[in-house]
């Protein structure tokens, strides 16, 4: 059954965006087709449209890395999806469209406590949350944990996370009303950087020294103000560099107290550490997404024609959790 497909297109000549039709693709063996319910935003989007983060030669051209949505179609060697089942998946390019591929092994059912927009806010964030705390950062229960930038999709998602396996959480956001709703989400304290120093907030509560995982996307600065309020064998993950990637470090506390310091893409990642990621996931976390105890915290909702306007608000940094494209 032929399909048209409604996507959104960056021009050449300005980086505006466009919506356009074609045929839509067909799942290779091993992939599924979506009818597209939602698609998630997420930074590297802004950052493909403007050029700086193209996407790998074997991803769609397409922005666009996370959808919920229906099974339309089935590759011949996919096991345990069927058409008309309800599903989330994290895309090799291709979301910002009204069908996307997915290779099955980055697809997840749809938690019993979500609606289908909700599980589209879902595959990107928990994916980066899984890998960097659980698999880099080795995080266990009842540690204290510093999560920067908490009113983020990313953000939102790893406090809760955090709360629900057992962590004691702290976070920053940039306003007072952000503040108290990433506290509602789990946090402990959560401290706004635009009035505040987290690290004398820390200090002040006796705590300056004793963060032992700590998940940063701003850097600049903040990767000095990290290694002052880690533990000794803290670990310290970034997964962007909003503030720079330039600093200047002291790092004889990296000595002193034996930091691990790290970092990583999740897009840069084969299909096969995506797989073992969303396998760790079913049996070590989904029970609390299926309970509602871990959700993705939507913002607003955007027509997949207003995807720039969409974009235009992420930027802002106005949002709190997700923005998501309806087609």
């Amino acid at each position: 059954m032929e399909l048209t497909r409604r996507y959104i297109h960056i021009n050449d000549d300005d980086r505006s965006l466009s919506l356009r039709e074609d045929r839509a693709p067909l799942p290779g063996a091993d992939e599924v087709l979506i009818e597209v319910h939602a698609a998630g935003l997420n930074r590297a989007d802004l950052l493909q449209r403007k050029g700086l983060y193209p996407p790998p030669q074997d991803a769609s051209p397409i922005m666009g890395l996370e959808v919920s949505g229906t099974v339309v179609a089935c590759g011949e060697a996919v096991s345990g999806w069927s058409v008309g089942d309800p599903i989330c998946a994290l895309t090799h390019g291709g979301g910002y469209a009204s069908h996307a591929i997915a290779p099955q092994s980055q697809c997840l059912p749809v938690p019993e406590a979500y609606t289908l927009s909700e599980a589209a806010g879902l595959p990107e964030a928990l994916l980066t949350v899984w890998h960097n705390l659980f698999q880099r950062a080795r995080m266990q229960s009842g540690e204290r944990v510093l999560v920067h930038g908490g009113a983020s999709g990313i953000g939102t998602l790893a406090v809760a996370i955090c709360k629900a396996m057992g962590c004691e959480v702290y976070s920053t956001a940039g306003t007072d009303g952000k503040c108290r709703r990433v506290e509602a989400l789990g946090a402990t304290r959560t401290f706004n950087y635009r009035s505040e120093s987290f690290v004398e907030a820390l200090d002040e509560l006796g705590l300056k020294g004793s963060i032992d995982v700590i998940l940063d996307m701003v850097g600049g600065d903040y990767v000095q103000h990290n290694i002052d309020v880690a533990a000794p064998e803290g670990r310290i993950v970034n997964i962007a560099y909003m503030r720079g990637f330039s600093t200047e470090v002291n790092f004889l506390p990296v000595l002193l107290k034996r930091l691990t310091l790290t970092g990583s893409t999740l897009r840069a990642q084969n299909t096969a550490q995506k797989a073992q990621m969303v396998l760790e996931i079913r049996e070590q976390l989904f029970e609390h997404l299926e309970t509602g105890a871990v959700k993705p915290v939507i913002d607003r909702e955007y027509p997949l024609a207003d995807a720039a306007e969409a974009q235009a608000y992420m930027e802002r940094g106005e949002h709190l959790g997700k923005i998501l494209l309806r087609p």
